[in-house]
């Protein structure tokens, strides 16, 4: 590739774009989802009685998302937030202990530890990752340990068989945050598969959707499962016999029937989506091996099938005359839909986590006696920061085309000689 040099022709400083078209809309609903929440009301017109939440549509999509993990149970909740919350409860951890959390995720795959009275200690990425890795993990444990989320973020799976084999060293369940990951698998396996519990978000912008809202509870432990049914439901007594009242102080956090029949249709499309993303990432990869000396693909492990939420690529800040954040900001003027930083989703950094505002105003949980941490602890998270400075993310999806592939690969090239030493 020859340098160019001419920072004057990139539509960031007023040039023309790569790009002139409006990006692609996904297309996600279609006529199949139209007809099944028709029918469902249809159903009610004829009847005369309302659909509701645990009915028959709902039975069906949580049954179909279990067999489509290759077996075990799930529960529907409302939100991938309740997913979180539920799972970890399910596990019934005593307040006041600590769970490690994903420095790298969203704000609502954290946040549940501290509604529970847990105290979150966030570890740090692997290096040139969005994800933890056990060696982070290992330097976050202590003997007050409960739990470890890990978060598959942009679905791409995160290292688990280290991470399992620390966890299951010590007896410390692990909850997979799957919010980003619908279809990845790590060595042959079903992310949501491979820890104690597994949390999905269902919200429309994720890969498949239960209309708006929602989200799934998956676990292959039967009386996991029972648990996670009482935490999101107030307690009612599921899976316990002649138990005449609810058993335990709990939100309602169920889903819908209405929901469901979506999602049901979309759990149909589900690999549809997730092949064709893999084939537009494929496509960009092998493209930048033969258009670029900057830009890379971000490192995952051996074994890893991403589903790619969105496309998360590294750029060599060695080697051009910007920063990283406006080398990606120069992409996105070229018409190409880039996030030049994930940094909203560094949580050792948020305001709440920081300020440490969950209840009241005297930082409980960390200000209560029974913990016996340290409440002032901070999280520097090196690898975060650094990953932060040099990868950007791409937002693909399943209704890119050759044109758009084309176009993100031109607006590299065209940035990059623009930038390059």
């Amino acid at each position: 590739m020859s340098a160019v040099n001419d920072a004057s022709q990139l539509a960031v400083n007023g040039g023309p774009k790569v790009r002139q078209q409006p990006w692609p809309g996904r297309a996600l609903f279609g006529e199949e989802e139209k007809a099944a929440v028709v029918a469902l009301f249809d159903e009610a017109i004829r009847t005369g009685s309302a659909f509701g939440y645990n009915g028959p549509q709902e039975e069906a999509y949580c049954r179909e998302f279990a067999e489509y993990l290759g077996g075990g149970y799930a529960d529907a909740v409302n939100s991938g937030s309740s997913a979180v919350y539920v799972a970890l409860r399910s596990l019934k951890l005593e307040p006041f202990t600590e769970v490690i959390c994903p420095a790298i995720t969203d704000p609502g795959g954290i946040m549940p530890v501290a509604m529970l009275n847990c105290i979150p200690i966030v570890a740090d990425v692997r290096p040139g990752s969005y994800n933890i890795g056990a060696e982070q993990i290992a330097a976050c444990l202590s003997e007050r340990t409960s739990a470890i989320i890990v978060a598959h973020i942009a679905g791409e799976p995160a290292d688990m068989d280290p991470i399992l084999e620390l966890a299951r060293s010590r007896g410390i369940p692990v909850i997979e945050d799957c919010a980003q990951a619908h279809g990845a698998r790590y060595k042959g396996r079903p992310v949501g598969t491979l820890g104690d519990v597994g949390a999905f978000s269902t919200m429309s912008g994720k890969h498949h959707a239960t209309a708006a809202q929602g989200g799934v509870v998956f676990t292959r432990n039967e009386a996991t499962y029972w648990e996670a049914r009482r935490c999101s439901d107030r307690g009612k007594p599921f899976g316990l016999e002649g138990v005449p009242s609810n058993v335990i102080a709990a939100p309602n956090m169920n889903l819908n029937d209405l929901s469901a029949a979506v999602g049901r249709v979309q759990l149909k499309k589900l690999d549809r989506i997730v092949a064709r993303r893999r084939d537009v990432a494929r496509a960009i990869h092998e493209g930048l091996k033969k258009r670029s000396r900057v830009v890379t693909p971000g490192w995952q492990p051996e074994g890893a099938e991403a589903s790619y939420w969105f496309l998360r690529l590294h750029v060599d800040t060695s080697q051009i005359t910007v920063s990283g954040d406006q080398f990606a900001s120069a992409i996105g003027a070229e018409g190409i839909p880039v996030a030049p930083s994930y940094r909203a989703a560094f949580q050792a950094r948020a305001k709440w986590l920081v300020e440490k505002r969950a209840f009241g105003s005297g930082h409980y949980p960390w200000s209560a006696p029974e913990y016996k941490g340290d409440p002032e602890r901070q999280f520097p998270c090196p690898n975060a920061v650094s990953v932060l400075d040099t990868d950007f993310n791409i937002h693909i999806h399943e209704s890119c085309g050759e044109q758009e592939i084309a176009d993100i690969l031109t607006a590299i090239e065209k940035v990059e000689q623009a930038y390059c030493k």
